[in-house]
C-alpha cells in the first residue's frame, strides 16, 4: 500500500493556515505512538546536552518534531533536513510564520549523498532508515557530523513484525520502505561500525502499541486508500476507538518490552 499519497493529502489540508498546521502536529503526537516514545527520548537526553544545543532533524517530513523541539527547548538550534522540496518550502514558510525561522531552518538534502562541515549535539531520524537502501553510509555521515558526546536518535521498525511484516510471505503494509525492519544485533553493529561508541537499543509497539497503531493507524489508511469518502467517517472512527488507543499507548510507553515492531535507538558519540 502507498502510505505518502495519503499523507501528502493530509499535509495539504491542515497546510491552509497555520493553526491548522500546529492541530495537525498536535495530531499526529496523539495518534503516533513512536511520537511518544521519541519525545520521551528527547526530553531525557535534553538533561545530558548543552541548553543550547545544535540539533538536526534528518528526514522531517511534515517538521512536526522540529517544531515540538523548538517550542519545548527554546534555546535549541535546529536544522531540519528532507529529500522532498514541497515539504522544505511548507516547512520554512510555517516556520517563518509562526516566528521560529530564526532557529529552525529546513533544507532539500538526500542523507546518502549530503556532507556538512556543521557539528551537532543530537541528530534525531525517525520514520527514515526504513526508506534507506545505504544505510551505512547515513549512519556513518551523521557520525562525521556530530560533536563529541552527541547523541543520535533513531526511531524505525524492528524485524519482529515491523511494517506489519510477521512472516516471510507477508509483504510489507508500506510499499515506499526499502526493509522490513531492522534487528538489534543488527542495527547494533552498523552504528559500532559507523564509530558511536554506545548503542542502546529499546523495543517499542509491544503488543498495547501494535493494538492501537491498528486502532488508529492502519484501519484509518486502508478505508482512506479504498476511498476518500471515508474521510466522512474519520471522525466518528476516532471517537469510538481513541479512549482505547490512548490507554494503550499509555502502557505501551511505560512498559519495558521484550519484543516489539519498532525499535528506538540511542547512540553516542563518545569521540
Amino acid at each position: 500500500m502507498h502510505y505518502d499519497p495519503i499523507k501528502e493529502l493530509l499535509g495539504r489540508q491542515f497546510n491552509r493556515h497555520p493553526l491548522l498546521r500546529k492541530l495537525f502536529y498536535r495530531l499526529l503526537n496523539i495518534l503516533l505512538l513512536r511520537s511518544w516514545h521519541v519525545r520521551k527520548a528527547l526530553v531525557r537526553l535534553s538533561r545530558s546536552i548543552s541548553p543550547s544545543a545544535t540539533v538536526l532533524d534528518a528526514g522531517m517530513g511534515f517538521g512536526q518534531y522540529s517544531w515540538w523541539m523548538a517550542t519545548r527547548f527554546p534555546d535549541w538550534k535546529i536544522t531540519a533536513a528532507d529529500i522532498k522540496s514541497e515539504q522544505v518550502a511548507d516547512c520554512n514558510a510555517f516556520f517563518k510564520k509562526t516566528g521560529l525561522g530564526d532557529r529552525v531552518h529546513a533544507f532539500e538534502a538526500d542523507l546518502v549523498t549530503w556532507q556538512s562541515d556543521d557539528r551537532y549535539d543530537l541528530t534525531l531520524c525517525v520514520d527514515v532508515m526504513e526508506h534507506i537502501e545505504e544505510d551505512r553510509t547515513v549512519f556513518a555521515a551523521f557520525r562525521s557530523m556530530m560533536n563529541p558526546g552527541g547523541y543520535l536518535v533513531i526511531s524505525t521498525p524492528s524485524d519482529m513484525g515491523g511494517s506489519d511484516v510477521h512472516s516471510d510471505d507477508d509483504t510489507s503494509f508500506i510499499e515506499e520502505h526499502v526493509r522490513d525492519g531492522y534487528g538489534r544485533e543488527e542495527i547494533t553493529e552498523k552504528l559500532h561500525t559507523a564509530g558511536f561508541g554506545e548503542v542502546s537499543v529499546e523495543y517499542t509497539y509491544g503488543t498495547p502499541g501494535s493494538i492501537a497503531w491498528r486502532l488508529s493507524m492502519k484501519y484509518p489508511v486502508i478505508m482512506l486508500s479504498a476511498s476518500k469518502l471515508f474521510f466522512i467517517l474519520l471522525p466518528i472512527w476516532y471517537l469510538a476507538v481513541m479512549p482505547f488507543v490512548l490507554v494503550l499507548n499509555c502502557i505501551d510507553l511505560h512498559k519495558r518490552h521484550t519484543k516489539g515492531t519498532g525499535l528506538l535507538v540511542i547512540a553516542r558519540n563518545s569521540r
